[in-house]
């Protein structure tokens, strides 16, 4: 077997190889360092930005010469009466059903007397014997006057039998009195309307048991005038001295939010109840296509005066502390400020803000409970975006 001979590279090609490797190596590790390097820094600046909080700014409104103060309200008749049986009885016949338009004295039902029908005859028969026995006790008086010019008979006798007369007269007077009354009574056996109105009840019918009076008796009909409405509001005792009658309102139905109805105030209680701290008025609003119904929940808006010198800030943005209420301020170094405020009247989602800020404050809205003063924060929309003043809005 012929052996081939192996040929090793010199010493100075393995120097160059070495070298080479090396300086590779060396690319490779620094780049390794540079891009960890870089990595790092990318991550500090990651970190450190995401320890910035990033706050959105509140809207800060000022106040214009009136304010809308939205209320809720109940629609009421301008009249209305639950009708109630004046005597017992049975219900003999209805006319008239809910939704039915009635007039003053329109007939509603009719009812079933048999007890006082006695009561009547009893009365009539009274009232003639007590007529009967009066005529005799006068015309009896009237002769022993005759006599006793002729001195047949004693004056006090005379005087007896004029007596007698009298009270005879007295009870004939009685008992025509309770007929009178009886028959008073028999035209309640008739239910008539009070008023122009509309039935929006019916709470008998034919057959039933009927009892006298609003204590034992059973509501029959009920009878709504909607011709007007009058419409009940409780108005927080801040707003109650911006409300005087005259003052001219609106109000939408909830089935129809875009149709606003016209109202009047007309008057106040005068009281504020000690609870809820409201004051009860009462407005009226024509309603002569009947529209607008008894019972019906409404939005009563009121046009109400201004201070364009205060400003409303959304109630999100309040920091309640010991001493009162205090809001973020970011300022011109986007660090925050807790800035002291003084609160006028609260409007719910919204409050006045008398002193301590102006529409120009670039305030936090629902800041964190971490947030403190000195704190940087990045502001997530322009100041010149959520500062808005409001255009005065026109009285109606």
């Amino acid at each position: 077997m012929t052996e081939v001979p192996v040929k090793l590279p010199s010493a100075r090609r393995l120097l160059a190889f070495g070298a080479a490797a090396l300086v590779v190596a060396g690319a490779i590790l620094a780049r390794g360092l540079i891009e960890r390097a870089r990595t790092r820094s990318a991550l500090d600046t990651w970190t450190n930005d995401q320890a910035v909080q990033t706050v959105a700014l509140a809207k800060i409104e000022q106040n214009a010469a009136f304010r809308t103060l939205s209320l809720p309200g109940t629609i009421q008749p301008y009249n209305r009466a639950a009708i109630y049986a004046r005597v017992s009885g049975y219900l003999k016949s209805w006319n008239e059903d809910i939704g039915a338009h009635v007039t003053t004295g329109q007939q509603l039902a009719s009812i079933d007397t048999p007890d006082l029908d006695q009561q009547l005859d009893q009365a009539k028969a009274d009232l003639a014997s007590a007529e009967a026995n009066a005529a005799l006790a006068d015309l009896t008086a009237k002769r022993w006057r005759a006599l006793v010019a002729s001195q047949a008979v004693a004056q006090q006798a005379v005087d007896e039998k004029a007596g007698d007369a009298a009270a005879k007269k007295a009870v004939a007077e009685a008992a025509r009195a309770n007929v009178r009354r009886l028959e008073a009574l028999e035209a309640f056996k008739n239910v008539v309307a009070p008023f122009d109105g509309v039935v929006t009840a019916r709470k008998t019918d034919i057959g039933a048991l009927i009892n006298a009076g609003s204590g034992a008796g059973q509501e029959l009909f009920e009878i709504a005038d909607l011709h007007k409405v009058r419409i009940y509001v409780q108005v927080p005792q801040a707003f109650t001295a911006e409300l005087h009658p005259g003052l001219k309102a609106k109000f939408v139905l909830p089935e129809n939010p875009g149709q606003p109805y016209d109202a009047t105030l007309v008057t106040t209680s005068n009281a504020v109840d000690s609870g809820s701290r409201s004051m009860l008025v009462e407005l009226q609003a024509d309603n002569p296509d009947g529209r607008l119904a008894a019972g019906t929940y409404c939005e009563v808006q009121f046009q109400v005066p201004g201070d364009p010198h205060v400003v409303r800030l959304p109630a999100t943005a309040l920091v309640p502390v010991d001493k009162g209420v205090e809001v973020a301020v970011v300022g011109p170094d986007d660090k925050v400020a807790m800035t002291p405020i003084k609160l006028g009247r609260d409007f719910g989602d919204t409050v006045e803000v008398t002193a301590g800020l102006k529409p120009t404050d670039r305030v936090i809205d629902s800041p964190a409970e971490t947030l403190q003063a000195g704190d940087a924060v990045r502001v997530q929309a322009p100041a010149a975006d959520q500062v808005a003043g409001a255009a005065p809005a026109k009285a109606d």
